[in-house]
């Protein structure tokens, strides 16, 4: 009967489902001289695991003083966030710089256009005034009549 316990307690092992209790009832167990030849193969894991908790480290572990990296990886970071404003405003005043030459360049062609149109237009307006001459002449010439 314990041995059929002992199997279905393996199972929930595996499984991941026992609780404390049943995992020190394995380990029990296993600490036996005799078990079941079939789960001898289990034996070496579980006497590991109640040997690994006896053990402790005895050796004196030297302490390095701890460096300042911390301090220095924060002075490189503001030297290089303090590069970055200064190379991206300039970046910045050059690119306004340039778009307000551009725009100053586009007023100045759409003045000319503009001036072009206007004298244009202004020479088509005196044809338009000899023609209103025609007109008023012709209207008098057929009223007469």
């Amino acid at each position: 009967m314990e041995l059929d316990n002992i199997e279905k307690l393996l199972e929930k092992y595996f499984e991941a489902t026992t609780t404390v209790a049943e995992e020190q009832t394995l380990q029990a167990y296993f600490s036996q001289k005799e078990i079941a030849s079939h789960l001898e193969q289990y034996r070496p894991m579980f006497n590991y695991f109640s040997i690994a908790k006896e053990e402790r480290y005895t050796k004196q572990v030297p302490l390095k003083p701890r460096r300042n990296y911390y301090k220095w990886l924060s002075v490189a970071a503001v030297v290089v966030l303090t590069f970055g404003i200064y190379f991206g405003n300039l970046y910045q005043i050059e690119r306004e710089k340039e778009e307000r030459e551009r725009a100053a360049y586009a007023y100045q062609e759409t003045k000319k256009a503009f001036e072009l149109l206007a004298e244009n237009f202004g020479k088509g307006t005196e044809k338009v005034a000899y023609l209103q001459e025609f007109e008023v002449a012709k209207q008098k010439i057929y009223n007469n009549d």
